[in-house]
């Protein structure tokens, strides 16, 4: 009965993703246009592409301050050209699809074995949708299939993990953040190793593998950022910033971007100590440990960033979706609130972005919610992973030994 309970499930799960994505397809096919305004797909069409013409020359683009990646990222921009046959444009959008239904398997795969649950590939189902076309139109989407196999195959195969993990923090570095819960020696081994002998190939085989280490030194402080809060605020009082585009993103530029820069700078260093406190505190190493660590330091360093755009959200929901494949998992109510954060990231990009840039009450309200949630998130997902790994467990007192039939109690 239970079988026939978990194939029905299955066969929903699958109708929905393909319902869901064929709508995803349609609207960056651009078959139907999505609400908004906005054209998602020009980071494809426009950005991505001419990356694209110059990677394939072997080099890096050096004279593009907007190339801030490392440089295994050269890897899906160069990727459509495996598919000759489609536009540069079509053929991304196929692969980011494909890398979509790759997450979906390997979270299907350990959710119906014994102990598990398919709870994290429905929230993968939920999560990317309510993201809108966006997710197609980055190649976030590829990383964080990367991330969720490393995770995955990190309980029984930590050297794989490893190479995933170096091979995913090459592409976006934040997949490094994986290893946080990991206390297997093979697996920092095989990231270290492999991590190494990447770069090298890279140096050595195309000129500025790591020049994108100082593109990003003039950066402000953008606007969907939990610190861009303050300047919406400050705009309604009269701030004299302004709101340009400046290396790839709109920012806000002006007085006290600076300070508000560093100060998030110095909260990414507090939530390394925390992680860093946290890991030398570990008493008890739960089988959920490597996917809940992994969750809540993405969580920290995303709500910490300068920057969280609207990509940043597919890691968080294929982290958290590796989580809840554990039934035991204490995720549940941290991945709930970014899977909600999701949908009202869609509200603020595309539709509701031109509100945002103009801080005016609308766009306010969006992004008090959208990184109120995350912040919320953060801080429960960190207080649950303390409580389960470190926290002592309160002891069960023992049942008093019942007193001889023939002996009198002795009185305290």
């Amino acid at each position: 009965m239970e079988t026939k309970g978990a194939g029905r499930s299955l066969a929903w799960l699958l109708a929905t993703w393909g319902v869901t994505r064929l709508v995803l397809l349609l609207f960056v096919f651009k078959v139907w246009i999505f609400p908004g305004g906005l054209d998602v797909t020009s980071d494809v069409s426009v950005i991505y592409r001419g990356w694209y013409e110059v990677l394939r020359q072997g080099t890096f683009p050096l004279d593009d301050v907007t190339w801030q990646y490392p440089p295994a990222a050269a890897l899906p921009v160069l990727a459509p050209a495996a598919l000759p046959f489609l536009s540069y444009e079509h053929a991304f959008f196929i692969l980011a699809f494909l890398a979509d239904a790759l997450v979906l398997w390997l979270l299907v795969r350990p959710g119906l074995r014994s102990g598990r649950s398919l709870r994290g590939a429905w929230v993968w189902l939920a999560g990317v949708p309510l993201l809108g076309p966006t997710v197609y139109a980055r190649y976030d989407v590829m990383v964080t299939a990367v991330a969720v196999a490393a995770l995955l195959a990190g309980v029984r195969h930590p050297r794989v993990m490893g190479a995933l993990t170096a091979f995913g923090a090459l592409l976006k570095v934040w997949p490094a953040l994986l290893l946080v819960g990991c206390f297997r020696r093979r697996a920092w081994a095989s990231a270290a190793v492999t991590g190494a002998g990447l770069a090298a190939a890279f140096a050595v085989s195309m000129p500025g593998a790591f020049a994108f280490l100082t593109f990003q030194r003039d950066r402000g402080t953008e606007v969907e950022s939990l610190g861009a809060l303050v300047f919406h605020v400050a705009r309604h009082f009269g701030w004299s910033g302004q709101v340009l585009l400046n290396y790839g993103s709109i920012e806000f530029l002006g007085p006290h971007v600076d300070q508000v820069s560093t100060a998030a700078l110095a909260l990414t260093g507090a939530a390394f100590g925390w992680l860093l406190l946290w890991r030398l505190r570990v008493a008890r190493r739960t089988p959920t440990v490597l996917a809940d660590a992994a969750f809540t330091a993405v969580l920290l360093f995303t709500v910490t960033s300068r920057v969280i755009s609207p990509q940043y959200l597919v890691w968080l929901v294929g982290v958290a979706a590796v989580c809840l494949t554990y039934r035991a998992s204490r995720m549940g109510a941290p991945a709930l609130m970014v899977v909600v954060a999701s949908f009202v990231t869609v509200l603020e990009f595309p539709l509701g972005f031109g509100h945002v840039v103009a801080s005016d009450r609308y766009g306010v309200l969006l992004m008090v919610v959208r990184n109120g949630l995350l912040a919320l998130a953060a801080l429960t997902a960190g207080r649950r992973l303390w409580r389960a790994t470190v926290t002592p467990v309160a002891a069960t007192p023992l049942p008093a030994e019942p007193a001889h039939p023939h002996q009198t109690p002795v009185s305290p």
